[in-house]
Parts: C-alpha cells; structure tokens; sequence
C-alpha cells in the first residue's frame, strides 16, 4: 500500500460552495429495478431452499440493485481511511494524545495495522487519505471547525475515494478526539442530550466521559442557532474526515458504487446525507455494530441494520472490511452456485 499523501485544504472563502452540494444531492440516482428482478429469478434458480442464505441473498439484491447490473461483483473493493486532527483533543476528550493520529497513519503505510491485516486476508484495497492531520481544525466548543469553503473542497477531496473503477466503497477513519466531534454532530442533527451521545471512544475514564459531554454540550451552545442546516452542522462541528466521508458517500452514489459504512465516527458523517435527503443513504450497509454506545442509536436514526456485531470500537475501517468479506461470500455464492437444471438436483416441484 503506497504511504498516505497529504491533501491540501484551502481555509479562503470562495462563495457559496455548499449549493455545489445541493445540487449533487438533488441528483441522486436510484436502484435499478431489472438488476433486482435478474437477481432475484437467478437466486430462485440456485440449489439451495428458498431464502436459506438469509441476508447474504439480500446482500446480492442490494449490490445488483446499486450497482446497475446483474450479476453483482466485488472484485474491485477499497477501504478508504480519512484521517483528521481535532483542536478538541486538547480538552482531554481522549485517553490518547493527538500525536497518536499522526503515529497511526504511519503504521497504515508501514503495513502494521490492523486494517492492514484484514485487507490482506480478504482481497480488499486499501487508501488513506491525510487530512492535514498535522493542522488541527480549531477547537469546535470556541470556534467552527471549517469555513464553509474548507468543508465543501475536503467533502469534494472525500470524492476522490471512488476513482479508479471501484465496485465497493467501505468508509474507515482515523483521528484522535473524533469520536467527541461525532458526538457534537449526532447531536445536532438528531437532538437529545450529549449524554445520549458520547461514549468512552479510545477508553476514556469516568472523568473523561465527563468531559467528552461537557464538550458536546460547549460546543452546541457556542454555535447555537446555526445547525439546523445539515451541511453547516457538519462545517461547524464536524471535522475534515467527517466531511471527507460525506464526500465519498455522495460520490459512489452518483456514480452506483455500494457502500458499507464503518463505525460510529463514519455513521456520523454518513448522518449528514439522510439528514438532507432520507433516501440517501439507500446504496448503503452498516457493516458493524461498534461498541460505542451511541452507535446503535445513530444507526436506528439512520434506518440501517448492521451485519456484524463483534464489540469492536477500533475505527479505521476494520469493522466494514470485515463485513466486505461477508459481502464478498455472498457474490460468489450467487455467481457461483449451480442452478437446480445445471446440478440435476430435483427443485420442490
């Protein structure tokens, strides 16, 4: 895996960048209704009983569907991994210090990750992409993270992921104090109290869950009155691998790449989009339920059900490569499974 390149973000106005992004979701396309019908009088056909792949015969409806064609492939899979640097770190949000994200983003390109082994074991593509991780946004409780031209170019540098004929997108991140800002920003799109939530992130103590929602709660207060509008919730509270994520999310749907969305922190960002649109999110699966403990109530807001469920809280794309691998099997069961007429197996009848 080639070692990160660092992305540079512009910090100068340049008008209204945010309608760029409303137009683009007023685009988005939708399933294709023959793919499906293919697929699913194809799985009729296979030498099995009726339905008794469960959801891995869901699973080749949905890419057929996103995908456009029939039969659905993963030969092409990438985790992209956004790394950000938050100024919130400095609250004490996190039980590591923020040098950590630089640290980790040269264990990806060493090849020394976690990440790097689950990609390695099923097939899977792998890029991280470096959000000038060395350039803390500004700490959101005293100051929004972006101006809106920053938040729009990293969303449209986020878009880049899917280049190169990808057929699916997993959506990873990394960036000490990350869980704090997806907090801040679950919170502003779907309300409640910052207890609702944070969560021990990294594996914070007593105190630092305390806080975690104290600055949640800063951080509502001193931007009150402007996080109605999904896209300037994300700008002022969010961070650069949030908007980054919303980005690739967009993109593959614009251009009938599925998706499988890692954890909390990637939840949060995909939250942005179904806060627009409510369909956004349909070429979408959450590919685990992570251990942090507003994950599940993030995930019911955005009506996705998760595929794996093994208490990770890792982040960095590990829980959604390892549901590629489940998402992988049940390509090749599809594709690869006799019909009842090629085994000479009798059907029912």
């Amino acid at each position: 895996m080639a070692r990160p390149t660092e992305v540079a973000v512009p910090s100068t106005p340049t008008g209204l960048p945010f309608d760029d992004i409303r137009v683009l979701m007023a685009r988005l396309p939708g399933p294709s209704a023959e793919a499906v019908a293919a697929t699913r009088a194809r799985e009729a056909q296979l030498v099995k009983p009726a339905g008794a792949l469960g959801r891995l015969e869901e699973i080749s409806e949905w890419l057929a569907a996103w995908q456009g064609k029939a039969p659905p492939t993963v030969s092409r899979p990438l985790v992209a991994i956004f790394a950000g640097a938050h100024g919130v770190a400095s609250r004490g949000v996190s039980a590591y210090p923020a040098s950590v994200t630089r640290q980790m983003l040269d264990a990806f390109g060493n090849g020394h990750a976690a990440i790097n082994q689950i990609c390695a074991t099923f097939d899977v593509g792998l890029k991280v992409f470096d959000l000038a991780v060395d350039r803390p946004t500004p700490d959101i409780t005293t100051d929004a993270a972006m101006s809106e031209s920053e938040c729009a170019a990293t969303m449209a540098y986020g878009m880049e992921a899917i280049a190169g004929g990808i057929d699916l997108l997993i959506v990873g991140e990394m960036g000490i104090g990350n869980t704090t800002v997806a907090a801040a920003l679950s919170c502003a799109l779907y309300g409640g109290a910052p207890e609702d939530w944070v969560g021990r992130g990294t594996g914070v103590d007593d105190e630092g869950l305390a806080r975690k929602a104290e600055a949640v709660r800063a951080a509502l207060k001193r931007h009150e009155g402007h996080l109605a509008d999904p896209l300037e919730a994300l700008r002022r509270v969010g961070g650069r691998e949030l908007a980054a994520m919303a980005g690739a999310i967009l993109a593959a749907r614009l251009e009938r790449v599925p998706v499988v969305i890692d954890g909390y922190v990637a939840s949060a960002a995909a939250g942005v989009l179904h806060a627009l649109d409510s369909s956004a999110l349909d070429h979408c699966v959450a590919g685990h339920l992570s251990a942090e403990t507003a994950h599940r109530r993030l995930l019911q807001r955005l009506e996705l059900k998760p595929l794996l469920d093994l208490g990770m809280r890792l982040g960095e794309g590990s829980g959604g490569a390892l549901a590629a691998a489940m998402i992988k099997a049940a390509v090749a069961c599809h594709t690869g499974m006799a019909t009842f007429a090629e085994a000479a197996v009798a059907d029912r009848g």
